[in-house]
């Protein structure tokens, strides 16, 4: 296994571009599968055409592979992609499968986090060797998040929303290690140094440019605002915590 290519999905995506160059710095060659494919690089990096959710193209992308890096996903489906994945891996005996989670996925009623549990149970209920990480929302998501909240003339702020974001690059060297282990079941959360309410998020992205915005509380309904309430998306007590703060990438990203 150590010299094996490793299949990494979604290699072209947030993740997946800070994933790949460290595989090659660990002196593993790296077959990227996306929708798209990509040109050949001549580096130890290939690419392969593939639709995980049409279920297209996946077994020649597995050929020869014996560990599979999951990090493709998208707005919804996640769950049944990743049962097509699941089944062409099994024919192909790999023998290590890591998938990229959310933190919450088995708590908040959304249907983004239930399909990350679908995806969770496909992969542990395989009866392949696999690993799965959950992580909170990479600082790029917030980022996106409170850029287009801030836009209006007055921000609603949903009361008792917290989040815990956490940098991309920290979850990708974690995704690496594990990836380059041994299959360990569902390991420790990974989550940012610092929860903060959406309040916070929006004034440091708003200091960060050096604007201001009134802001209106506002309440989300339902099970979903409940969970939020709750803190459902959380993992304050069993995490692992990286280090790199919202402040810290918006000095890097927005300053």
């Amino acid at each position: 296994m150590a010299s094996s290519t490793i299949l990494v999905t979604g290699g072209t995506g947030t993740l997946g571009r800070l994933v790949v160059p460290l595989l090659r710095e660990a002196g593993r060659d790296v077959r990227v599968l996306s929708r798209h494919g990509g040109t050949p690089s001549g580096d130890g990096i290939t690419y392969v055409t593939a639709d995980l959710l049409k279920d297209e193209g996946i077994e020649p992308a597995l050929d020869g592979v014996e560990t599979v890096l999951h990090l493709a996903g998208g707005p919804k489906g996640d769950d049944e992609a990743t049962r097509n994945l699941v089944r062409a891996a099994q024919r192909a005996d790999v023998k290590h499968l890591v998938y990229i989670s959310v933190i919450g996925a088995d708590k908040v009623p959304l249907g983004y986090f239930k399909a990350k549990l679908g995806a969770e149970q496909a992969v542990a209920g395989s009866g392949l060797p696999w690993t799965t990480l959950r992580a909170a929302q990479f600082h790029d998501l917030v980022l996106k998040v409170v850029g287009t909240m801030t836009k209006m003339p007055v921000v609603p702020v949903p009361g008792g929303l917290r989040f815990q974001p956490v940098d991309a690059r920290e979850v990708a060297a974690r995704l690496v290690e594990l990836t380059l282990g041994e299959p360990a079941g569902l390991v420790p959360d990974l989550a940012g140094p610092t929860v903060y309410g959406l309040a916070d998020l929006s004034r440091g992205y708003l200091r960060a440019r050096g604007k201001s915005r009134p802001m209106l509380p506002v309440r989300m309904p339902g099970k979903a605002g409940r969970a939020y309430r709750a803190g459902e998306n959380l993992s304050l007590e069993t995490a692992v915590t990286g280090h790199r703060t919202w402040e810290d990438f918006l000095a890097e990203r927005v300053a």
